[in-house]
């Protein structure tokens, strides 16, 4: 199969969105310049323009895209050509309403805006198919032409009655009777029993708490109705371009997608990234976007959209400082991307996204952004050849998966504190703070390869999983796990004891008598540090050694981070640093270490292959002790025993 190294060739791509039919031709001339100018070496082309494609049913007005695929190639610039479907024409929804999605509470969502499609619509499948085919059947010779990007951030739920249609079948495909999907819903509760297929819709809203698992289901079938959209496209590309890559674009850590399977569908994965430049911690969750798009890709990924500045849909919209958006580009660098690309090239002068930045900013070419840009463009060509499809090997692993979080999010838990994103990137950032690099894996994959694994939640767990996790341990891993784990199997069943018994025999459980949430402003005392969110009532059993306890209150005495042999549990979720001190002092007795010592707060070091990369998150100049005599990419500066960097400085060191 094709990867993203047959787009690359050797160069980080670098670039973006590019739509010029918001332009006079005039200005096309005008962005080629700036493009060459920037070391831009390719553009995504048409992701919203189907209604310039296809202005009525049927028809075709190629003539514009034909001028600038010619353009790009005759200037060097490869192209990423998109399927326009993420946003259909007026005439579709108009000609065809069952085109639309309709919400939970039965309202039609109407053209004006994007992503007004059903996934589950024959009609638009249709369409959707058609202009995919003209596309491939045009342009998959042209030589301009580097990679499919597949529809845009894929994120439509659909409660439609065409959606209800869908859902029965693919309800049917996963029980196969009625009777096995009421044993999975329990619908001897509240007097929920199916009796035909007819029956069943989707979970539209309702007097009260609607049925979990149902939800859980629709949630499945949701990802899985995207997934059919993008897989008819590529296959469609595919067979006109065998040899070419293709790809759709996540958005980061999106609850709607179950990213991992998807994964397993794509040449070249790809997320967008808009960290807010306000956000103390806006490296830490760069970073772990980045960790865990790399370990969907299993190699080099592509970051397909970025600001250059601000954004326009936080309430306040704050511009990148000078040098961020470098830092944060080259952070992506770091952590496995070979492309780096932005939305949009220009910015754009009407419509809802006129105040998101471009690279060429209102202020144009002599705007800070662009001159910003166009620094970034060369450097990157500087070490392109030294980084392209180098991997990264880490020793620590964070377990995610979107079933787990899918189950857990439902209404009618035990406290709507407990937010599943919140705890992963509180475990993240604990490691990230410690300056252990990570990877992310699905809780059924092979783990052998790391010394160190850490759960933050998973609250539903196939058997599938909770044995690979047994085995891990049993083989020499080191396992730590967050509270509300293995609670439920995969049908929202809770487990007998509240906790699956396998699990409590493997960290020292006998009794989890009760769960005691946290409201927002409470904590507890756990001998040394503050517990907060959550606490357990835990009886262990003679093997389990108590690290911590809580310390006044109801659960005085009891363990809040409990240990058997090489498996430790936590009850409730540590204060940032007593949780950054805990996993660092695991990952040490378990072996893994940072990539440097001694390395400054603010500061990052990671390996990407034999490159070390250094970043400094802070405002202020540091130096940075670097054993050994490297040569810096970026400078061209021979480094021997330290590297000061400046203010969200950079270097790119090889030995």
């Amino acid at each position: 199969m094709p990867s993203l190294n047959d787009a690359t060739r050797g160069r980080i791509l670098y670039g973006g969105d590019y739509n010029p039919e918001q332009w006079p031709e005039e200005t096309w001339l005008e962005d080629v310049r700036l493009m060459k100018d920037a070391g831009v070496n390719s553009v995504t082309l048409g992701v919203f323009s189907w209604a310039k494609l296809e202005p009525r049913p049927g028809e075709r007005d190629f003539g514009w895209l034909d001028r600038l695929m010619d353009l790009m190639h005759e200037n060097g610039i490869g192209v990423v050509l998109a399927t326009p479907t993420a946003s259909p024409p007026p005439w579709m929804g108009h000609l065809h309403p069952d085109t639309l999605p309709v919400d939970q509470d039965g309202r039609t969502e109407w053209w004006g805006g994007r992503q007004h499609f059903s996934h589950s619509s024959a009609t638009y499948r249709r369409y959707a198919a058609a202009v995919t085919e003209d596309l491939a059947a045009r342009y998959g010779g042209h030589p301009a032409l580097t990679m499919w990007h597949i529809n845009n951030e894929y994120c439509t739920y659909d409660w439609s009655d065409e959606a209800a249609v869908r859902f029965r079948g693919w309800l049917q495909g996963r029980y196969g009777t009625l009777d096995a999907l009421n044993e999975a819903w329990g619908t001897a509760f509240w007097s929920q029993g199916y009796g035909d297929w007819a029956q069943i819709h989707t979970p539209r809203h309702a007097h009260y708490l609607k049925n979990p698992t149902q939800v859980l289901d629709f949630k499945r079938f949701t990802s899985d109705m995207l997934l059919e959209c993008y897989v008819a496209e590529r296959d469609i590309v595919r067979r006109a371009t065998p040899h070419l890559p293709v790809t759709t674009n996540f958005m980061p850590l999106w609850v709607g997608q179950d990213a991992w399977r998807w994964a397993e569908e794509e040449d070249v994965v790809s997320v967008d990234l808009y960290p807010d430049p306000r956000d103390p911690l806006g490296a830490q969750n760069g970073a772990l976007v980045q960790d865990m798009t790399r370990s969907q890709a299993r190699g080099p990924w592509m970051l397909m959209e970025q600001a250059a500045g601000p954004v326009n849909w936080r309430g306040v919209n704050h511009p990148k400082p000078r040098g961020l958006n470098r830092l944060w580009s080259l952070q992506a660098v770091a952590r496995g991307a070979d492309a780096v690309c932005y939305f949009q090239w220009r910015q754009s002068r009407q419509g809802a996204e006129k105040f998101h930045s471009g690279m060429v900013s209102h202020a144009g070419e002599e705007g800070r952004t662009y001159q910003e840009v166009k620094q970034l463009g060369a450097e990157l060509a500087r070490i392109s050849a030294e980084v392209t499809g180098s991997h990264t090997a880490n020793d620590i692993a964070v377990l995610h998966d979107w079933h787990a979080w899918w189950a857990g999010a439902q209404d009618g838990r035990p406290s709507t504190q407990v937010d599943y994103p919140d705890l992963l990137r509180a475990w993240h950032r604990a490691l990230w703070e410690a300056h252990l690099t990570t990877d992310f894996a699905h809780p059924e994959h092979d783990l052998s390869a790391y010394k160190l694994v850490v759960v933050p939640q998973l609250y539903a767990l196939t058997d599938a999983a909770i044995e690979n996790l047994l085995a891990y341990v049993r083989d020499g891993g080191t396992l730590v796990s967050g509270f509300l784990t293995g609670v439920a199997d995969e049908d929202d069943r809770v487990r007998a004891g509240g906790m699956d018994a396998r699990l409590r025999e493997l960290f020292g459980i006998r009794t989890l008598h009760e769960w005691w949430p946290l409201d927002a402003d409470e904590h507890v005392e756990c001998g040394g540090f503050r517990g907060t969110l959550w606490s357990e009532e835990i009886e262990t059993s003679e093997e389990a050694e108590v690290e911590a306890a809580y310390k006044g209150g109801e659960l005085d005495g009891l363990p809040a981070v409990l240990r058997k042999g090489r498996a430790w549990y936590l009850s409730t979720l540590p204060e940032p640093d007593a949780m950054r001190d805990l996993l660092a002092r695991v990952a040490a007795g378990a072996g893994a270490r940072p990539v440097l010592d001694a390395l400054p707060a603010q500061v990052e070091a990671v390996r990407r292959g034999d490159l070390l990369f250094v970043l400094n998150h802070g405002r202020e100049s540091v130096t940075v002790e670097v054993p050994g005599t490297h040569h810096d990419l970026l400078t061209g500066a021979t480094v021997r025993g330290e590297v000061t960097l400046g203010r969200y400085g950079v270097a790119v060191l090889k030995p």
